[in-house]
């Protein structure tokens, strides 16, 4: 801290506070100058001047689902070609022992499970893995736009190019399951859980099934002990049983990223210490309190 910075903060707070915020407008002042505004006037010049448009991304999962809805919209008027690239290391800041693909963004794993699914939407021209292809979309770009991140993060995207997609509608297809219908489906991550939610209410139930990861499964198991699991083959699979369920329950997380997207009956368990992702459209809440939980999920069991 600069001595200026630590004479206002101890001597006159008024000064110290705007001081402070001056700092910040200036670093991000900086910030698109040198490194964002270059590349969105190369997406403004890629979009205005090529009949089709490369976009890359490098997850994570849920933050590849939240970018569908901008491809979708700029593939009314052009072919989109999707990349997916694996192993990207975050920063070291960033990275998290409890987050499944560790250091990386996207393990070569998760990028497998989701192709399938990516592939199913006919909007997309060409899915592929990444191998060094020109890219004219660089939708990892959104990690450095100089703005708050505390907006529903599928919109992060739409400040790339300027172009919304109206959220209320469907982005992601997938065909009903085979055999696993009209279930209460739970995808329920334990990096996102909000401190004031338990599930113990649904112990009544047995069209209850657990999709995801086994320990995030027996974690939440020991709430409700009837919680059955299965092991999706992969993201179309779950795609597909998310989109034949009766009702979706999840926090912050790819699975409830999938709900979103195809817009069944879904609560998205909100943690007040992290409010990145909102419901958009109909039969889609949000909650924060235990009493709301109860009482719409009954709402949606019950198709009220």
């Amino acid at each position: 801290m600069s001595f200026k910075k630590t004479w206002f903060k101890v001597f006159n707070k008024e000064k110290y506070y705007k001081h402070k915020h001056d700092q910040i407008r200036k670093s991000k002042e900086k910030l698109y100058k040198e490194k964002v505004e270059f590349f969105l006037e190369k997406i403004d010049n890629s979009i205005a001047s090529k009949k089709g448009i490369s976009f890359l991304h490098s997850g994570h999962l849920g933050d590849i689902v939240n970018s569908l809805p901008l491809i979708k919209e700029i593939s009314k008027t052009k072919k989109c070609n999707l990349f997916i690239r694996s192993e990207k290391i975050m920063p070291k800041h960033a990275q998290d022992k409890l987050h499944p693909f560790g250091k990386f963004y996207l393990s070569k794993k998760a990028a497998n499970m989701i192709l399938p699914l990516l592939k199913k939407q006919n909007y997309l021209t060409s899915v592929a893995s990444y191998n060094n292809e020109e890219i004219d979309i660089n939708l990892d770009l959104f990690r450095d736009l100089p703005i708050n991140f505390n907006l529903d993060s599928i919109r992060w995207y739409f400040h790339l190019t300027g172009f919304h997609y109206n959220l209320n509608q469907k982005y992601l297809e997938a065909d009903d399951h085979k055999t696993i219908k009209n279930k209460v489906v739970i995808i329920r991550s334990s990096r996102r859980k909000n401190f004031l939610i338990n599930y113990r209410f649904l112990n009544k139930f047995d069209d209850i099934i657990f999709l995801g990861l086994k320990n995030e499964h027996q974690e939440l198991k020991k709430e409700v002990p009837n919680l059955k699991f299965y092991d999706c083959k992969d993201f179309l699979e779950m795609a597909e049983i998310i989109k034949s369920s009766k009702v979706f329950i999840g926090n912050l997380s790819f699975g409830y990223t999938l709900a979103e997207g195809l817009k069944v009956p879904r609560l998205l368990e909100s943690n007040p210490e992290f409010p990145l992702v909102y419901p958009n459209g109909d039969k889609g809440y949000d909650f924060y309190f235990q009493n709301h939980f109860e009482m719409l999920f009954e709402k949606l069991y019950s198709n009220k």
